[in-house]
């Protein structure tokens, strides 16, 4: 009995233990299966990110990353240049942008497409600059220092096709004349130095007479020689004091414009005569003399001929018989000759200046002299 017990527990026990084995072969079979789906299942997703991956790579564009480029403006000392304005155009997309250099001079473009690319630099008063280059992608270009050159100073000079009419030809001679003055200082308005000048229109000689005597420096004279004739008591009828010196420095002017504009202007207008002085310059030196001496009797007329001067003899007399109106009575015996001769005597003088003298102590003169050789 004891035995068919213990036979039918070791019975129990090792069906019990059966089961348990198959139990935990069906439970490792399941967990396979679990295990099996699973990684199925990760290796299906990981290959669905990777197609993804792909096709987003494939529709992406072939861009390339942009740079800039920046650099300085310098002038030709090496100073930086300011407000000076650059242009950048690229090759292959043919757009321009500018930009002004700022206090340090330089520049910088931004976002800028790589490939090639031109600067150009421009300033006032300096050369335009050219630089070219090529910027490679995403790359941070620095121009090497770009040096302006000063422009070089360029002058127009119109030339009219239509010459010049004589009287404007005239009108040029007569203000190179009006420069001209002895030591820079006293008027020597009636000469002239191009012996061929062109005659005269009769408002040129007025134009003339009229810069002479209302000249400062005609007053100056005149006031010196007021001065020499009240010292000596020349005209002795005017009296001393302040009342005498302006009789005189009166009567001396009166004398200057009637001179002037009788024999310079009235008569050469009437007779047709140029009252200049042409400088000889050429010849020996007793020709020269003789021309000089002689001068005051002895002109050009309008025709560029040469002729007695009947303007000036005439004038002077006519100037000298007008003194008749304001010297005083006292002085005027023998006033109009010997005013008359004297003054053609000063006239002939100052020919002999003229042609010897005072070309030399003319500084506008003496510098075109200085060019000429």
């Amino acid at each position: 009995m004891r035995q068919s017990v213990l036979r039918f527990a070791l019975l129990l026990i090792g069906l019990a233990t059966s089961i348990s084995s198959a139990a935990q072969v069906t439970t490792g079979s399941d967990n396979g299966k679990r295990s099996g789906a699973y990684e199925v299942s990760s290796s299906g997703e990981q290959s669905a990110q990777e197609v993804y991956v792909s096709a987003a790579e494939y529709k992406a564009p072939n861009h390339q990353p942009e740079g800039a480029n920046s650099g300085t403006i310098l002038d030709q000392t090496g100073a930086v240049c300011v407000g000076a304005s650059v242009h950048l155009s690229l090759g292959d997309q043919g757009s321009i942008r500018e930009i002004q250099t700022g206090n340090n001079g330089q520049f910088i473009f931004t976002n800028v497409a790589p490939g090639s690319f031109r600067l150009t630099v421009s300033a006032a008063g300096f050369t335009m600059r050219e630089f070219s280059s090529v910027l490679s992608p995403g790359e941070m270009y620095i121009v090497p220092p770009i040096s302006l050159i000063v422009a070089p100073a360029m002058t127009e000079v119109h030339v009219s096709e239509t010459a010049l009419t004589p009287t404007e030809l005239a009108d040029l001679q007569i203000r190179e004349q009006e420069k001209q003055r002895v030591f820079g200082i006293f008027p020597n308005f009636y000469v002239s130095y191009d012996a061929e000048a062109v005659p005269l229109t009769i408002k040129q000689k007025f134009r003339l007479a009229w810069k002479t005597t209302v000249d400062p420096f005609t007053f100056v004279g005149t006031a010196a020689l007021a001065g020499v004739e009240q010292a000596t008591d020349t005209f002795s009828g005017y009296g001393q004091g302040a009342q005498g010196y302006f009789k005189r420095f009166g009567a001396s002017y009166a004398d200057v414009v009637t001179s002037t504009f009788i024999g310079s202007a009235i008569l050469p207008s009437v007779l047709k005569q140029d009252p200049r002085y042409f400088y000889k310059g050429t010849g020996s030196t007793g020709s020269r003399l003789l021309y000089a001496i002689g001068s005051p009797v002895i002109c050009k007329g309008d025709n560029r001929r040469w002729q007695v001067n009947y303007s000036n003899v005439a004038g002077v007399f006519a100037s000298a018989g007008i003194s008749y109106l304001y010297y005083p009575e006292s002085d005027r015996k023998g006033l109009l000759v010997q005013n008359s001769l004297i003054r053609l005597g000063e006239l002939s003088f100052e020919g002999v200046l003229q042609e010897f003298v005072l070309r030399r102590l003319t500084p506008r003169l003496r510098k075109r002299a200085s060019d000429q050789r």
